[in-house]
């Protein structure tokens, strides 16, 4: 296994020039059954692909910001599906039954998937109407108590964060680079949604970043020739077993757009780092071909993932390329599972959010106070209802975090 430790700006600015040298994508000590996916706009039209085409492989689920249904873009155009539109979704519906253990996975398996979706008020670009209809769509799926739906006042179509990076574009405004402190922990919710109760994060990436090649059957058309792959420290050695969570960008965040922001400025990199997760950042590209889609000749100039035909016919079902293309990334990287290995350590850090001493079942000193960035509620939640410091700020009824009041 070969792991490169970024450690200069030099490899920073060959992410951004699209030189890193990319090596073999290796397999790692990865639990199968932990695998989850989320992402962003097209990212986010993708997540809930992967989550219900494939959802033998995403066995823990999938998260939604800002998309919108299965299948929405077959029957209809488009735009119809962004906007703040209503799309219809009767033929995704009907598609969804009659693909389910031949196209498409067997739908019975969502019952038992975690599904979480985000969207702003005043994001224009997608909108909080297709997201509407995404969750009416999976409602006939998926437990109610598996699936979160948060709607965030005045944020616009980016991946919400809580923290200023230089670079970011404001809450309220759809500019490039989408990611925006909104007072909103977008990585943290999503993860703790799929995994429940983890460490609180880290301060700033501590782990490893690894070019991966993506050609061959790591590949496909509309994808860029290199993903990334963050790579915690305590899963480099194989010596512990740890989760994997796929994250998708959407349209204009790829690398030659915007460097390598989406990977380093959403967040789910501190996450990681203190629960054992590796994130997989598969890479799409600008396509500037007109390509037969569902609902005619178009181009794919902003390197969106495929949600509209642009690769076949069978997008959105599991012959679809680059659907096919991110399993076959994940199955190599679980190819490492030690199945009866050694204890993870996550077994540990997934059933407490507070220091050794204060989760003590057996502690009697004083009352268990979750630490800053921990859970600290949420329907199902057992853990420690006060925080250490900051405010215990509820994200939705199944959510909430110790966050320092947020300054104007």
């Amino acid at each position: 296994m070969v792991v490169f430790e970024i450690k200069s700006v030099a490899y920073f600015a060959a992410i951004l020039l699209g030189t890193a040298e990319a090596v073999s994508l290796g397999a790692y000590n990865v639990d199968p059954d932990s695998v989850s996916v989320s992402g962003l706009s097209s990212g986010g039209f993708m997540a809930a692909q992967l989550g219900i085409a494939h959802s033998s492989t995403f066995k823990k689920g999938f998260g939604v910001f800002a998309g919108g249904p299965f299948d929405c873009a077959r029957n209809q155009q488009y735009t119809m599906c962004m906007n703040n539109n209503k799309p219809n979704t009767q033929t995704p519906n009907s598609n969804l039954q009659a693909w389910s253990g031949n196209q498409i996975d067997d739908t019975a398996n969502l019952k038992t998937r975690k599904v979480f979706l985000e969207v702003g008020t005043s994001d224009s670009t997608v909108g909080p109407n297709p997201m509407n209809t995404l969750k009416e769509q999976l409602a006939s799926y998926v437990d109610p108590a598996n699936m979160a739906y948060v709607t965030r006042q005045g944020q616009a179509h980016v991946f919400p964060t809580d923290f200023d990076v230089s670079g970011n574009n404001p809450c309220g405004s759809s500019t490039s680079p989408y990611i925006a402190n909104c007072g909103y922990d977008g990585a943290g919710a999503v993860l703790n949604w799929m995994y429940s109760g983890l460490n609180p994060r880290s301060l700033s990436d501590q782990g490893s970043f690894v070019s991966f090649d993506q050609s061959g059957k790591y590949g496909a058309a509309g994808m860029a020739s290199s993903g990334s792959l963050y790579v915690p420290k305590a899963c480099q050695t194989g010596g512990t077993v740890c989760k994997l969570h796929v994250a998708l960008h959407g349209c204009l965040q790829t690398t030659s757009a915007i460097g390598n922001k989406y990977t380093v400025n959403t967040g789910y990199n501190r996450w990681a780092d203190t629960n054992n997760i590796i994130i997989l950042y598969p890479q799409g590209t600008p396509d500037y071909t007109l390509r037969q889609a569902w609902q005619g000749l178009l181009p794919n100039p902003n390197g969106c993932w495929d949600w509209v035909g642009w690769y076949g016919n069978n997008a959105d079902q599991k012959g679809g390329v680059q659907m096919a293309a991110i399993v076959a990334q994940v199955n190599r990287i679980v190819s490492g599972f030690q199945q009866g290995g050694g204890q993870p350590s996550t077994t540990t850090l997934a059933i407490s959010t507070s220091t050794t001493t204060s989760s003590a079942p057996t502690s009697t000193v004083a009352e268990p106070m979750a630490p800053l960035y921990g859970q600290c509620g949420g329907i199902g939640w057992s853990g420690p209802t006060k925080c250490e410091k900051g405010v215990c700020t509820s994200y939705s009824p199944f959510y909430a975090q110790c966050l320092l009041p947020v300054r104007r």
